[in-house]
């Protein structure tokens, strides 16, 4: 009789073992020592490890020690920065013999200092190429030749219970491999409404992060990205960046510094039972309209507050959380067909997808300027827009950085201003009201964020000659 792990064993596979296969193929007859093929088998990943292994990487971050900015009147001098220490790790994958390498944005979010650890433990620095806040998705470099590639799969191929394998670095226990199966597709997260996530039940844990996920045949079909975790380690649950959309990320980024992203101007809002029987649905499903942006893709389509998007030409919409990840990888634009309810009837409305950013960029070009002399910067407000994206709560973009303190201090055009000194920086206005006061011969400390990474220097304003 089978005992009962080999009973278990059978129950769970999906599929025979490639090698086995090709042995049968050759000889005509089962394996040696082996079940006849007809019997399905656990796969074996030792030869995919052995084989791409060598495309995985440890990322090590690096940033200064700084617990606080120095006192507003206390020169930086008194209190210098140390030598960057690590502060952080993760993993990645090689996509392009030339040194290209995929990674997550929150790995090396805030890196002074990018380093890269090879298979072989030699180690080269890395440069940030660009980031996507929208898909976790970034871009480093690194100078060498010769790499060797992880082959991309297609991601919109695959199926709930086909075999996976992770290899990262959890816990900074590199070349780490861990296995398991997809249990759901097309899964959206509350902070991640622009992913449409592949689910697993692989382990994940810190340091995995930007690592790649396979399929049997070593191809890699998404980015490991996120945990759901009461504790921060693994509990069952484990979420990656389908590879069809970090490719795409990644290509945008290469030939423009950055990724683009479709958009309709609307927010959207479940429906509950009780919205569905007052909109005329049997069932809750949809995306229910609650808000339009004025002059938006949506406005301009003459969508209406309490329409009930119900699919996306042959798509459809199960409910509100579906509809962001087909507008974000939609190209901005292209044309698309809603299919609605409105006062019970079903129409079809044609929308233009806009581009996410486009009207912030609208926007600043006919926003005023505040022009701050004193420190050689027009600057202006933040939109909504870029403080959705970058997640802030305050600050102010530099449009303009001429010659001056700021230029001198390494400011730079769309650079984003958090704080002067003490003053956390809400306003133009308020800028330039706290400019009209600075002393003159003193640094002070000012915080800039460029991309993801923010960054204390030092602002003088020159005394009178």
């Amino acid at each position: 009789m089978l005992n009962l792990t080999r009973i278990l064993a059978l129950a769970l596979a999906v599929g025979c073992v490639p090698s086995l296969q090709a042995e049968e193929a050759a000889t005509g007859s089962p394996a040696a020592g082996h079940p006849p093929s007809g019997v399905p088998q656990l796969p074996n990943f030792s030869l995919l490890v052995k084989r791409q292994g060598a495309t995985v990487v440890n990322v090590r971050v690096f940033k200064s020690e700084q617990a606080q900015a120095p006192e507003a009147n206390t020169p930086p001098s008194s209190k210098p920065l140390r030598p960057p220490v690590e502060s952080g790790m993760g993993s990645g994958f090689i996509v392009t013999s030339s040194g290209l390498i995929l990674t997550n944005r929150h790995v090396v979010a805030d890196a002074e200092r990018v380093r890269v650890r090879f298979a072989d433990k030699s180690e080269l620095p890395a440069r940030i190429i660009g980031v996507d806040p929208l898909t976790d998705v970034a871009v480093l470099k690194v100078e060498a030749q010769n790499l060797p590639v992880a082959v991309p799969g297609d991601s919109s191929q695959l199926e709930v219970g086909q075999w996976v394998l992770a290899i990262g670095a959890p816990m900074g226990l590199e070349r780490t491999a861990t296995q398991g199966i997809i249990g759901a597709l097309g899964r959206t997260l509350p902070d991640d409404s622009y992913v449409p996530f592949i689910q697993t039940d692989v382990p994940i844990n810190p340091g995995n992060s930007g690592g790649p996920l396979f399929d049997l045949e070593g191809r890699v079909i998404g980015i490991n990205s996120q945990i759901l975790s009461n504790s921060g380690g693994y509990m069952g649950l484990s979420f990656a960046i389908p590879i069809n959309i970090a490719m795409t990320v990644a290509k945008q980024i290469v030939e423009r510094g950055h990724a683009s992203h479709g958009w309709l101007g609307i927010s959207t809002q479940e429906l509950t039972l009780e919205l569905a029987q007052a909109y005329g649905l049997t069932a809750p499903r949809g995306a229910l309209v609650s808000e339009i942006r004025p002059a938006g893709p949506a406005y301009k389509a003459g969508l209406q507050l309490g329409d009930v998007i119900i699919a996306i030409g042959d798509v459809g919409i199960a409910d509100s959380a579906d509809l962001p990840p087909i507008i974000g990888a939609s190209q901005p634009g292209s044309e698309n067909e809603l299919v609605v309810l409105r006062d019970g009837q079903v129409i079809r409305v044609k929308i233009k997808v806009g581009e996410l950013g486009q009207e912030s960029a609208t926007a600043r070009r006919k926003q005023t300027l505040t022009r701050i002399d004193r420190l050689g910067l027009k600057v202006a407000d933040l939109d909504r827009t870029t403080k959705e994206v970058f997640a802030l709560s305050n600050g102010v973009r530099v449009e303009s950085a001429e010659d001056g303190p700021a230029a001198i201090a390494g400011v730079q055009q769309g650079d984003i201003l958090l704080k002067l000194g003490r003053h956390s920086l809400e306003s133009a206005a308020q800028l330039q009201q706290l400019a009209t006061k600075l002393p003159t011969g003193i640094p002070l400390p000012l915080l800039v964020k460029r991309q993801e990474n923010a960054t204390f220097v030092t602002i003088t304003i020159p005394g009178n000659k």
